[in-house]
């Protein structure tokens, strides 16, 4: 295969912008599948967890054929919590498509990917998404993003992008609004138009870097990457260097290629392609796989650092061990490092106590999404609220993570908003307004960010819509209050009855039903005061001559408030903790015994542990 003959492109787009769809239509339109053959939508968000959230979480390569070219296509994750998938992936390629929505136009977590493609030089494709929406306004949204290039650095190449209207839904595209597509074959030709061949020399020592790793049940760990350099057959010897210089022996497999959704086995690749090795057992992200005989290193992957941080702990409940498969430190750990082989952003340390692992991520989302995963991979444990991680400059002045946030929310509620961004350290960098709603761009400090999304969420009732972008270190800004709130916590072990959980419900509101498991410290609910109240969920009316088996049933409750496990991440404070079981997820004290807190809180400040 020559280097003319393929493109290698990634899609890049804010969350639910039409992304992962746009892709299924080039994938059906190549002719990849049957004419007949139904997949279902979003064919490439493969897992459980994608499909549910309705966000593409990792990256994941497929390829199409066009007039004899072979296109590879990366479909990326929107969300600046994954910025790491987006980072390790902009190697592969060589150019971009920028898929905006003909509604909203560039959003912040835009200005994340498209900064790092425009970083790495790639040309751009604009995709003006959903054209067919009736409030679409395509060439304000061409403006936007013109606007959006010149910000980020673009170069005049860069900036002469051409355009491409689609509707991904209908698989159609169009170069001229003014008449309407009948299929993609104008984004295909764009493609092959703009997108530059891949470059390298396939007579060079072979050099490719590896930038995803897969698994395969029969062919063990995987190494997929770009070739920068040279020609790879099965049954090559080959060198691996590490990241910090090392060099270590190896010996290729298996070579295969992306072929649609399959990996086509290949008597050879060479450089421009982007393959999966196997035999490969102990390769990682960011390493280098060359010629044994003239070994030649490719700068490794950078990945920006980690902002949050939270504590993974053995589960320590009297519930403990109940419901999950995999409930000891040494499974935890074995888990938790074993992740770091795929996830480049994630960091994991160990501390003085064996069954506890400081756990370090780029966002709440990213580190809640690998708590999921976990939970429904059979593991027990609890976790610590969210934590921001703090850096020092050269003056020794401590700097903070800051992000950029856009709120857009009715106007009714403007007011809200500014007195909690207000209260958080944010600053205002812009404010408009727009179709009876309030955009707000505020720049806050990450520690101001924990917790608002429910508070905002339930003072607009349900209607804010918040978008948020790490923007870098700055000096820390101060302290930040929280808005103060207590919980009810039960005091005894046993089931929630309909006539404890009535007299609870006086107090504040529940986050639990009729029927659940409970344990003294486990916090059952909100109080309506700032303080902690202690409640007895557990009790039962007590008999009498005249009561009936039935009395119980007249109580009326009303419904709980069960929280999912992103809300009781947000919700819990620094002395408390999330369960997290394959079946539960419950919020408790770190120190159950209500006597040891009690005597802890009237301490002396240095006294406490």
């Amino acid at each position: 295969m020559y280097l003319n003959t393929v493109r290698n492109i990634a899609i890049i787009a804010h969350v639910d912008h039409g992304k992962t769809t746009l892709v299924d239509g080039l994938l059906r339109q190549g002719n990849v599948f049957r004419a007949n053959q139904d997949l279902g939508e979003r064919i490439l968000d493969s897992n459980d967890l994608e499909r549910e959230r309705g966000i593409t979480i990792v990256s994941k390569n497929t390829s199409v054929f066009y007039r004899d070219t072979f296109i590879n296509i990366v479909d990326t994750p929107g969300h600046a919590d994954f910025g790491g998938e987006v980072e390790r992936v902009m190697s592969m390629v060589d150019g971009v498509l920028l898929l905006v929505d003909a509604v909203d136009g560039p959003m912040p977590q835009t200005r994340f990917v498209t900064a790092k493609a425009l970083a790495m030089g790639h040309k751009v494709i604009l995709v003006v998404n959903k054209i067919d929406r009736p409030d679409a306004r395509p060439d304000w949204v061409v403006d936007q993003t013109f606007d959006l290039l010149v910000e980020l650095g673009a170069n005049d190449a860069q900036l002469d992008f051409p355009i491409v209207y689609t509707c991904a839904k209908a698989g159609t595209a169009t170069l001229d609004l003014s008449q309407p597509g009948r299929d993609l074959q104008p984004l295909f030709e764009t493609i092959l138009a703009h997108i530059p061949a891949p470059q390298g020399d396939p007579t060079a020592p072979f050099q490719m870097l590896v930038s995803n790793l897969t698994y395969d049940d029969y062919r063990g760990r995987l190494a997929v990457g770009k070739i920068f350099a040279g020609t790879v057959h099965p049954n090559d010897n080959i060198a691996i260097i590490s990241r910090d210089g090392q060099l270590r022996p190896g010996k290729v497999v298996s070579v295969f290629v992306f072929e649609g959704l399959k990996k086509v086995p290949r008597a050879q690749a060479q450089a421009g392609e982007i393959v999966i090795l196997s035999g490969l057992e102990d390769v990682a992200i960011g390493e280098t796989v060359t010629s044994r005989d003239t070994p030649q290193p490719i700068p490794p992957i950078q990945v920006e650092e980690p902002t949050l941080r939270m504590s993974f702990g053995v589960n320590t409940s009297p519930l403990a061990g109940r419901e999950g498969q995999h409930v000891t430190s040494r499974k935890l750990r074995e888990r938790l490092f074993r992740e770091l082989e795929t996830n480049v952003s994630l960091r994991v340390e160990e501390t003085e106590s064996p069954d506890v692992f400081l756990v370090s991520g780029r966002g709440e989302l990213h580190l809640a999404i690998l708590i999921e995963t976990m939970r429904r991979e059979g593991f027990e444990f609890q976790v610590s609220q969210p934590e921001v991680i703090f850096h020092q400059d050269a003056d020794g002045q401590q700097l903070e993570p800051y992000e950029q946030v856009q709120i857009e929310v009715a106007e009714t509620y403007r007011g809200i908003v500014i007195e909690q961004m207000g209260r958080r350290r944010g600053e205002l960098q812009n404010m408009w307004q727009e179709s009876g709603n309030a955009h707000f761009i505020y720049l806050v400090p990450t520690r101001g960010l924990l917790g608002l999304r429910n508070e905002l969420l339930t003072a607009t009732r349900g209607t804010a819509v918040i978008n948020s972008l790490f923007a870098g270190y700055y000096p820390y800004a101060g302290d930040i209050s929280r808005a103060s709130r207590g919980s009810l916590l039960a005091t005894e072990m046993g089931t929630a009855t309909h006539f404890g959980l009535s007299n609870a419900e006086e107090r504040g509101i529940l986050f639990i039903e009729p029927g659940t498991e409970v344990y003294p410290g486990m916090i059952v609910g909100k109080h309506q005061r700032d303080s902690d109240l202690e409640v007895n969920v557990c009790k039962t009316k007590h008999l009498t001559n005249i009561r009936s088996s039935t009395s119980e049933i007249a109580v009326r409750l009303t419904p709980p408030a069960i929280l999912s496990l992103d809300q009781a991440l947000e919700y819990i404070g620094p002395d408390e903790l999330v369960e997290v079981t394959p079946k539960s997820v419950r919020m408790r004290k770190r120190i159950l015994d209500s006597n040891l807190r009690r005597r802890l809180e009237k301490a002396p400040i240095g006294a406490k542990s």
